[in-house]
């Protein structure tokens, strides 16, 4: 047994309301420049819908993850090294700019400084990748408003599957009473088949805490972990010719503060702790024949950070103690391995991903709810879980291979905690037999109903800070935003920056907001002197004429001056 840490995040699915914060503070953070107009490194996507990018589940296209081959050992499904050799140059099995979609900003040049006449100018739509005129088709958020539509669904790969295995038995009748949000970010999983993609030996798993990073300095550009990658959640920056991925916001994390998507997180959706795991036992399980096995394998490889041994092998391995107690308290090992209530997503994919999920039951009880049953009674709940099987059949092919049963029994325990806790919250004595329903006890449904409905911050974020003795192997950064002036660190315009020339856009970048926002006085830098963006004013300077019509207002004083 040879024990280390991964740090993971569980994410609670009843609780998203897609509104996305995650995803723009992500963007804001860590893709925000030149040749990552399309990059999200988080997105929230639409269930059922195609996902981002466009059907990136259709592995019998993309060859992403991992396969057994006839001797039942691991091997990527696009292939080994001699065959990446020989394809090391063209990579056609991979998505394309359309399958994401070609970012786009709006010519508000034109529309601001339009000159006076009889029509109304128009901010047209502009590729931030060639500087033309474009036609909006598509977006990483595209599915938000058609998700589960009887016009777009059976695009949706999952779907799909369902359709051809039940002989198209499945309708569109679920669309009422199903529909989700699921936020992605990279999984940082124990068996990353991007990391075996690639030929320059780049994409690293830190020993420290198990987070995926991508070295910039010996990327290549080969782009190969991006096929590799089943979740497609590396992404190709075409002005550097580097790759990049989420970096689970490691430099925050060094410090002991949560990612940037779960610190901004509205519906407080995000867990984030330590697991300890069995590093010898990572190939075999992912190795196992049936995939509905797979979940149990990945279950087997997570250690218990209370048993003595446990802890014993960890002192050894060099694990600090602050870190194995941080392991005791980790909410994802509570929900993941104790309560057994997230699942890992596409375990199929044979990448043992670290990232989990509550599925979610609103749906169950929304439904009942809606036809005049009492949507919180155990009883209702429970059969409706047995009655809906549409969704659990959708739920299990996200999170369980097909594993209906295993969704099932989650929705149970999730069902009998709300049950529970109304009778108590209702003043009624506890009754036992609802959590014994479902092989749990009182004392342990009221703490996970505490984690999942009531967790203060130091509950959901347990993170373990780097130690100063791990400082010089921490030192290598393996992103694009290390150092001034590094990779993807290009000059900005006061206009904006973008990988198309001419710049189309008009607004403030994070150079022209510095400079104004450390100022009493207007912005005089190029192209600025007089003007003022009204989406980024901070009140502070007036132009001439930006109060037309009343020459004589003051705009640090609350009434006008009076004519002298």
């Amino acid at each position: 047994m040879r024990v280390m840490a991964q740090m993971g995040m569980v994410m609670n699915l009843d609780k998203c309301i897609g509104c996305h914060t995650c995803s723009v503070t992500c963007k804001q953070a860590w893709t925000n420049r030149a040749g990552t107009e399309y990059v999200w490194f988080n997105n929230v996507e639409t269930r059922p819908g195609q996902g981002y990018p466009r059907r990136y589940e259709d592995q019998e296209r993309w060859y992403g993850g991992w396969s057994l081959n006839k001797r039942g050992k691991l091997v990527l499904k696009a292939g080994g090294r001699v065959k990446k050799m020989f394809g090391i140059f063209a990579s056609p099995v991979q998505p394309e700019l359309k399958d994401y979609y070609e970012p786009w900003t709006y010519d508000y040049k034109t529309l601001v400084d339009a000159p006076l006449g009889d029509d109304f100018p128009v901010a047209r739509p502009k590729s931030l990748i060639t500087g033309e005129d474009t036609r909006i088709t598509w977006s990483a958020n595209w599915d938000d408003d058609l998700g589960g539509s009887t016009q777009y669904g059976h695009l949706d790969p999952i779907v799909e599957k369902i359709r051809r295995e039940s002989e198209d038995k499945i309708k569109f009748a679920y669309e009422q009473t199903f529909m989700f949000y699921l936020p992605r970010i990279c999984e940082h999983c124990l068996n990353p088949s991007c990391m075996a993609s690639c030929p320059s030996g780049a994409i690293y798993k830190r020993v420290e805490d198990g987070i995926v990073l991508v070295d910039q300095d010996r990327c290549r550009g080969w782009r190969q972990c991006v096929t590799g990658c089943p979740y497609k959640k590396i992404y190709f920056n075409h002005k550097t010719g580097k790759a990049e991925k989420c970096t689970f916001c490691y430099p925050r994390v060094e410090v002991g503060l949560p990612t940037v998507c779960s610190e901004t997180c509205v519906g407080r959706l995000r867990y984030l702790g330590l697991f300890l795991y069995d590093a010898d036992a990572v190939t075999a399980a992912a190795s196992v024949t049936d995939p509905k096995e797979l979940y149990d394998a990945q279950m087997d490889v997570l250690l218990d950070p209370n048993d003595p041994a446990v802890q014993a092998e960890a002192r050894a391995q060099d694990i600090p103690e602050d870190w194995i107690d941080a392991a005791r308290r980790s909410p994802v090992y509570a929900l993941a391995k104790v309560y057994k209530v997230a699942l890992p997503l596409h375990p199929e994919y044979r990448t043992m991903p670290m990232v989990w999920y509550v599925p979610p039951l609103s749906p169950v009880v929304d439904l009942l709810r809606d036809q005049g049953h009492d949507g919180e009674d155990h009883g209702n709940l429970f059969g409706a879980i047995d009655a809906l099987r549409i969704p659990v059949e959708y739920l299990a092919e996200l999170f369980t291979a097909g594993d209906t049963d295993r969704v099932a029994g989650v929705l149970r325990k999730l069902a009998a905690m709300r049950s529970f806790m109304r009778g108590i919250s209702l003043g009624n004595d506890p009754e036992d037999s609802i959590p014994e329903s479902v092989g749990m006890d009182s004392q342990s449904m009221y703490e996970m109903y505490r984690l999942m409905a009531i967790a203060k911050y130091d509950e959901r974020y347990v993170i373990p800070k780097a130690h100063v003795e791990q400082a010089h192997d921490l030192e290598e950064m393996g992103c694009s935003l290390d150092f001034d002036g590094g990779p993807g660190m290009q000059d900005s315009s006061p206009f904006g920056e973008a990988s198309g020339r001419p710049i189309p856009v008009a607004v403030e970048t994070f150079n022209a907001l510095r400079d104004r926002q450390t100022t009493n006085e207007m912005g005089s830098g190029p192209g600025l002197s007089g003007r003022v963006n009204l989406l980024n004013w901070d009140g502070r300077g007036a132009p001439p004429g930006l109060f037309p019509g009343r020459p004589n207002y003051d705009p640090d004083s609350a009434t006008d001056k009076e004519e002298p």
